[in-house]
């Protein structure tokens, strides 16, 4: 998700009440929720867990477990400084560590719980295991959850009071569990639907604003199909299938081109729907990786990796 969204989620969590129980408390929340994206700053490191977004800051051992006490250490010693210096409200709450450590937490979590939610993925074991985790539940920037989270917080902050704030963060829970469901039976829809396919990938990205649509991309022996689903017209059926398109990754240029360059590592290790164009020239090869969940079958400018590679069809 964005960051205004994660910022939204920890201050929503705060206005419920939750910080008054500590100084630092709105920050921790706040600051804990947007905390593993750090990631973006390490792309250079030679540890992939780490280099890569949404890995090792997004998962349960990295973002979830270890980083948290971080962060509260380091609220801690600014409150300390301000405190020597005389800069703390006096209607400020008392800090209270074991408060800080438990807002660090719940602030972080929210964070892959959020990222879970859309096609992105995360991956939640890293670095155990690189596989990738989604639900397809919301639209990488919802404008739904915008506003849920947004009302709760102004309605809170003017009324003083946090019950806004928690409805705000019950309805966007149950706002994300319905999503869930209408994903969930769009993949039920695909295997169910002539001509029956039997995908090993299925991605059903809801749109931002008409959130019970969703764009479907599935993969089934190398080939690369989209279509659409809309329970509201028809629960139990994808439409506007297209034509079949191979993904080409088991062609000897793509296998070739795959381990030419850095680039081309990482963005295939990060890919979950790679596609691969190859343009010919002689004895050489320009080949293109793309991801059919963001360039679709003509792969665009965007989201792609193009490696020229000499002699692998020899």
């Amino acid at each position: 998700m964005d960051n205004l969204t994660h910022s939204l989620a920890g201050w929503a969590l705060a206005e419920t009440g939750l910080k008054h129980r500590t100084r630092k408390g709105l920050a921790a929340l706040v600051l804990a929720a947007n905390m593993p994206d750090i990631d973006v700053f390490f792309g250079w490191v030679s540890w992939a867990p780490l280099a890569m977004h949404r890995g090792f800051t997004h998962g349960l051992v990295g973002g979830v477990l270890l980083m948290p006490p971080l962060l509260a250490g380091l609220l801690w010693l600014l409150d300390r400084w301000q405190v020597q210096r005389g800069r703390i409200a006096e209607q400020a709450p008392p800090m209270r560590i074991g408060w800080l450590v438990a807002l660090c937490y719940l602030g972080a979590l929210t964070h892959p719980l959020l990222d879970l939610q859309n096609v992105y993925a995360v991956q939640l074991m890293s670095p155990a295991s690189e596989r990738w985790f989604h639900t397809d539940g919301l639209f990488i920037v919802s404008p739904w959850l915008l506003a849920f989270l947004g009302l709760g917080i102004w309605l809170a902050r003017r009324k003083g009071k946090g019950w806004p704030a928690g409805v705000a963060v019950g309805a966007a829970m149950g706002f994300i569990l319905i999503n869930i469901g209408i994903s969930t039976l769009a993949g039920r829809a695909l295997r169910l639907s002539e001509p029956y396919p039997a995908p090993d990938r299925v991605f059903a990205s809801p749109e931002p604003l008409a959130f019970w649509r969703r764009d479907m991309i599935w993969r089934e022996e190398g080939q690369i199909t989209f279509g659409r689903y809309n329970p509201l017209r028809n629960s139990g059926q994808v439409t506007d299938r297209s034509t079949p398109v191979a993904d080409n990754m088991d062609t000897v240029w793509a296998q070739s081109a795959a381990g030419k360059t850095p680039e081309a590592v990482a963005f295939l290790a990060w890919s979950q729907m790679p596609m691969a164009r190859i343009d010919r020239s002689g004895p050489c090869a320009t080949v293109t990786f793309g991801d059919a969940r963001f360039t679709g079958p003509r792969l665009s400018r965007n989201f792609n990796v193009a490696v020229t590679d000499c002699g692998a069809g020899d």
